[in-house]
């Protein structure tokens, strides 16, 4: 489809102009048991996700289980000393979970689709009739898998961590040229958790532009001030990692969001929004009534018939009942037509000399 061709999921339009997009991360924080996954999913719901995405895939399916030097996680990060076997091993959720899920994330009003990790996922996924696929970042580069999506002509939502701008549009290019549905980005930094000083939320708006999509922000950073921040830099998809409760602890839960911060965020993310609001140049209702207040010019001393305006007897105070401020020059040394009291606000019709322009 053309890069242009309007965005949305279940006919719910995301892009600007419309309500971001709330994807809450169920990833591996079910801990193994279904009851701790369905009981997530109604937390999601009540702390304002929009939808739920889930993770398709087996640990055979991702990597070997092998112990051999490649396979073996190093580098500073939250999984050191585990194999990837053994890590995706724990945090895989069983498939024949999904089903009964997605009807629970139906009758509590959420989307539910997943990031599938080979072709069987996919047509696992297409079997489920899911209204839209995740490619995760670190899939972004594996054309066959994205060929195999983009066949489906379903909406996607392609994470872009780790990648630079040529990964972007070479993924981008293999998408449009399978005839893919409309695809949407993610900017995202792979981290786990991510720093704040690392996410270059500025690049946002400029992904927008560079390549004619949605774009929003897959987020692995501690907190919510960030999601809002890219909510502000235009972002109208935002993708958090969600927990009952890091106590539960699994691979995920370091970087995952609790309820009561999400409910935070989604609250923050709505009220941003609403101040974001349109250009607006005009006064809102409420700085109208505020106007009145503004600074008139007013007689400040009592002046006789015949007497002369000038800086003493004459000033630019609060409220706004007098002439604009811009007549003051004009006024100095006009006679007033009839004495005025003090604190009378100055019209035209009080002063012996009158512009041709009347305007307040």
């Amino acid at each position: 489809m053309s890069p242009s061709t309007p965005f949305s999921i279940s006919g719910r339009p995301i892009g600007p102009g419309h309500p971001c997009y709330i994807i809450a991360e169920l990833s591996a924080n079910h801990g193994g048991q279904y009851t701790i996954a369905a009981d997530t999913l109604r937390a999601m719901k009540t702390a304002g996700a929009d939808a739920v995405k889930v993770q398709t895939y087996t640990a055979d399916t991702l990597t070997l289980a092998c112990d051999q030097p490649p396979f073996q996680i190093k580098g500073g990060t939250l999984w050191d000393g585990r194999t990837l076997h053994d890590l995706y091993r724990e945090a895989a959720m069983p498939w024949d979970w999904q089903p009964r899920l997605q009807q629970l994330a139906r009758e509590l009003g959420l989307d539910f689709f997943s990031s599938p990790f080979d072709a069987t996922a996919v047509d696992f996924l297409e079997g489920l009739n899911v209204p839209a696929h995740k490619i995760a970042s670190f899939e972004l580069i594996d054309h066959p898998l994205l060929r195999k999506i983009a066949s489906t002509r379903k909406p996607i939502i392609l994470s872009t961590g780790m990648a630079s701008q040529a990964d972007i549009q070479e993924s981008l290019d293999v998408l449009h040229a399978s005839n893919s549905g409309p695809v949407a980005l993610l900017k995202c930094t792979s981290g786990y958790p991510a720093l704040p000083e690392e996410m270059n939320l500025r690049t946002i708006p400029d992904m927008a532009v560079r390549f004619s999509t949605p774009v929003g922000l897959s987020d692995h950073t501690d907190g919510h001030l960030v999601a809002v921040a890219a909510v502000a830099q235009g972002a109208c998809i935002i993708e958090k990692h969600f927990i009952l409760s890091r106590d539960l602890g699994g691979p995920d839960s370091a970087f995952s969001m609790e309820p009561p911060s999400f409910k935070a965020m989604t609250e923050a993310i709505r009220l941003t929004e609403k101040a974001l609001g349109t250009i607006r140049y005009e006064p809102s209702a409420d700085e109208k009534r505020s106007s009145l207040f503004r600074r008139s010019l007013f007689v400040v001393k009592d002046v006789k018939a015949g007497e002369r305006l000038t800086a003493e007897n004459m000033r630019c105070i609060r409220p706004s009942d007098g002439l604009h401020p811009r007549h003051l020059t004009e006024l100095l040394g006009a006679r007033a037509t009839r004495d005025i009291e003090r604190g009378t606000p100055l019209r035209w019709e009080l002063v012996a000399h009158q512009p041709t322009s009347t305007t307040r």
